[in-house]
């Protein structure tokens, strides 16, 4: 790995000032713009729907990262697709045809990402892993931004990297969860390669600089 790609995620974005601070971020650095989608059903709050999409799409030609923290997400590939999202990662919990799912959003033209919560077991990514473009692993439990880094998320991490490294998977390997100048070091030495970064961004008074320190935490560990 050569360095850090940063998902900036617009849950800590002042939304009075989206253009504004989206644009830092990726003056910045950020390659990614992250979007949470929570339905207050599979997690307990409710977030963006596609109009925030569609906004994105007009402030920035970044590719859209998008989370889908819902109940039956089959339902919204085609309606995020059209909305302009590249990057369509949800739960294996959330829904019954995983794979089916997975083939789905490859057909739409995003990137189909599976997300994998702290208590989700390996198992769901190993039966599927050669259908995904992305693994996400939440280094804490979804639902709410600004919570601590989860210490065990770093070992998962590992035998993730372990597995997309056994079976020659192209696969980002992102890390969602905490992600501070003080964690994405050991997320970034355990193999991930990708890290949705909200509060440490947005929460900062130069949104462009926080991307840039957290992209140095990991350029010095090359």
């Amino acid at each position: 790995m050569t360095g850090a790609r940063i998902a900036a995620s617009v849950l800590a974005c002042d939304l009075g000032r989206l253009g504004e601070q989206v644009t830092a971020a990726v003056a910045g650095g950020a390659e990614w713009i992250h979007v949470d989608v929570m339905d207050g059903h599979f997690v307990p709050s409710l977030t963006f729907g596609t109009p925030i999409i569609r906004a994105l799409r007009r402030i920035t030609d970044r590719p859209l990262d998008v989370h889908l923290m819902v109940q039956h997400p089959e339902h919204y590939i085609a309606e995020y697709a059209d909305a302009g999202a590249a990057v369509f990662t949800f739960h294996p919990e959330a829904t019954v045809h995983v794979q089916r799912h997975l083939a789905a959003v490859r057909e739409r033209g995003m990137l189909a990402g599976l997300a994998l919560n702290p208590a989700t077991p390996l198992a769901h990514l190993e039966e599927v892993v050669a259908d995904v473009d992305l693994v996400l692993v939440m280094s804490v439990n979804p639902g709410y931004g600004g919570q601590n880094y989860l210490p065990s998320a770093t070992e998962k991490i590992r035998r993730v990297r372990a597995l997309l490294d056994r079976v020659a998977s192209r696969a980002a390997l992102e890390v969602d969860g905490g992600i501070t100048t003080a964690t994405i070091a050991d997320a970034y030495r355990a193999g991930a390669d990708s890290f949705v970064a909200g509060t440490a961004v947005f929460g900062e008074p130069d949104p462009a600089a926080a991307v840039h320190e957290l992209k140095r935490r990991c350029l010095t560990l090359v």
